[in-house]
């Protein structure tokens, strides 16, 4: 079990990338926390140390806003605000889902998580999915599909995909407008290493895939 950090522990754990979870500090601290299984030590050069699952958990939530019923993916374009693939159903970003800042900010969080994959196989490969991606499910499939291009559903969940928790363990659904849009969804996140299978809702008949990380 992971042992609460120390306040100067704390500010190096906020202080980490918010998606491949680097951390930067004193050599002392940065051992104390590998002891508190807070965060791991790279085995290749350079040597960075990163948080791990349980580090990031007490990252996000220092984070996680204290109104009840406030939204739990932040604001990504809230100014000073942390990194958040847009899940489907939030309001706009300012400036949109598709203006320079937004794109810029998608493409640099995919080429981190992407680096994240390669640092933390042992095996150094980029087709699948991470340990950080298995505990973020829906942020990890979600950062997927927008890299991509795909446009995330508006705050009436019309419009785009939209990505949503379920009971499984390690699986997301994914919805779309249509048949077309699910497919392309389902294709991309393929590509991201993740399988995926198209299920039809019960009550409604609307079809959405049921999408989880690949393991090999």
């Amino acid at each position: 079990m992971a042992l609460s950090p120390t306040a100067a522990q704390r500010r190096i754990i906020a202080a980490a990338d918010p998606v491949t979870g680097r951390l930067r500090g004193a050599e002392a601290q940065l051992t104390a926390l590998v002891k508190r299984g807070l965060a791991f030590r790279h085995p290749r050069p350079p040597h960075d140390h990163f948080l791990t699952p349980a580090g990031h958990r007490i990252r996000e939530a220092a984070e996680a806003p204290d109104e009840p019923g406030a939204p739990a993916v932040p604001d990504a374009g809230a100014a000073g605000g942390v990194f958040a693939a847009r899940v489907g159903g939030e309001e706009a970003v300012p400036g949109g889902d598709a203006g320079p800042a937004r794109l810029r900010e998608v493409r640099g969080a995919w080429q981190g998580l992407l680096e994240l994959r390669r640092m933390t196989h042992p095996d150094g490969s980029t087709d699948r999915p991470c340990a950080w991606e298995r505990s973020h499910l829906v942020r990890a499939a979600a950062l997927a599909l927008e890299a991509a291009g795909h446009r995330p559903a508006g705050p009436d969940g019309t419009g785009g995909y939209r990505v949503r928790a379920t009971p499984q363990p390690e699986a997301v659904a994914v919805h779309a407008p249509d048949g077309a849009a699910l497919r392309d969804c389902a294709a991309t996140l393929e590509r991201a290493g993740w399988q995926t299978g198209e299920h039809t809702e019960p009550r409604t008949r609307a079809r959405y895939l049921l999408a989880s990380p690949r393991k090999v």
